[in-house]
């Protein structure tokens, strides 16, 4: 998810003609995800809007056209019709650490010019996985961050995190912090967080562990609440067997509408005015042994915050069925299954 600070606009008049200059903006750009370079300028006609990268140019776009993305940049665009409204917004689909760089927005019309200096940072987001070990992670940053870490509720436990910052040739650090699970509280949340010396937001990301056995055919409720630091997060569940995960369910806080995946409507049920108060539990309903033993994964997230629940489900057949009935092959399939998501690691 991208990050974009807001700066106001200052106006210079120069000689006989009129440019439009703005501050340098900054914008800091998370991996894979679509990231805005604003550019507004006063409205008028005949606009020609130039973006360029390091002094090269990268999008043009002239007299209302569709734009013309140069080689190599196809990821980039602007949205046209926006143009004659005064607002050349680049944007950067899926941005990755080669988007990083300096840009700078050149828009030329009947009556003015306007010029705009774009920082891009990329970066990635911190990362929390673990079983017997929580290990928070956080790429391509400068400088390198301060990493604490924290529990809800806190313990008497003393904390004592390892952590190794690693610098690359271009100077950017990757930070490992890795804590080992406090076994006697089984239900903790652990916290990480990232910050940086010279300011600006921390990253927060949080995980939750728990096993959770249910029976065949009886509905089963799989807890997940936001941590009082996310306000209005995006949540979404997802489901793994032991393969790559499936989408059950996403909820927008903006709209306030859910989405459920074809394939999950008749067995999940998330109630929307709870979700609301971050209360994002999903009603499993009719579970079966067969297609729903696996790991049920929750996560609330916001543009610097994360938080995960990871519940590991185990359906038990009735115990009025005959369960030596299954061939042991079948039986031998299921334990391994479950053996191998235990051992998994949801965050790739």
């Amino acid at each position: 998810m991208s990050a974009i600070h807001t700066w106001a606009c200052l106006l210079l008049w120069i000689g006989f003609s009129v440019q439009d200059k703005t501050p340098d903006v900054t914008v800091v750009c998370a991996v894979a995800e679509d990231c805005a370079l604003p550019c507004s300028f006063q409205p008028s006609s005949n606009e020609t809007v130039r973006w360029f990268r390091q002094d090269v140019v990268v999008y043009t776009l002239e007299g209302g056209d569709s734009g013309k993305v140069h080689t190599g940049h196809e990821h980039l665009s602007v949205y046209p019709p926006l143009v004659s409204h005064g607002n050349a917004t680049l944007i950067i689909r899926r941005s990755g650490l080669k988007d990083r760089g300096t840009y700078r927005c050149h828009v030329t019309t009947s009556e003015r010019e306007h010029s705009a200096k774009v920082i891009v940072k990329v970066e990635e987001l911190s990362r929390l996985s673990g079983y017997e070990e929580m290990k928070c992670t956080v790429h391509n940053v400068f400088p390198a961050p301060r990493v604490t870490w924290a529990t809800e509720p806190r313990t008497f436990e003393e904390l004592r995190p390892v952590t190794r910052k690693l610098s690359d040739k271009h100077g950017l650090y990757t930070v490992d912090s890795r804590l080992r699970r406090l076994n006697a509280h089984p239900d903790l949340l652990y916290i990480c967080r990232a910050s940086s010396s010279y300011g600006g937001p921390a990253w927060t990301t949080s995980l939750r562990v728990r096993e959770i056995r249910g029976t065949q055919g009886r509905d089963l409720t799989l807890p997940c609440k936001a941590p009082e630091y996310l306000n209005h997060p995006h949540l979404q569940w997802s489901f793994s067997g032991g393969e790559n995960p499936s989408r059950i369910v996403t909820y927008d806080p903006k709209s306030g509408h859910s989405t459920s995946s074809p394939a999950w409507g008749n067995h999940v049920e998330l109630d929307k005015f709870r979700v609301e108060f971050g209360d994002g539990s999903l009603r499993l309903m009719d579970p079966r042994h067969s297609q729903h033993t696996g790991s049920f994964v929750c996560v609330f997230s916001t543009p610097h915050s994360t938080h995960t629940e990871r519940n590991h489900v185990t359906i038990d057949k009735l115990g009025g069925e005959d369960t030596n009935k299954s061939l042991p092959a079948e039986k031998e399939e299921q334990d391994n299954k479950y053996q191998h998501l235990k051992k998994q690691t949801f965050w790739k």
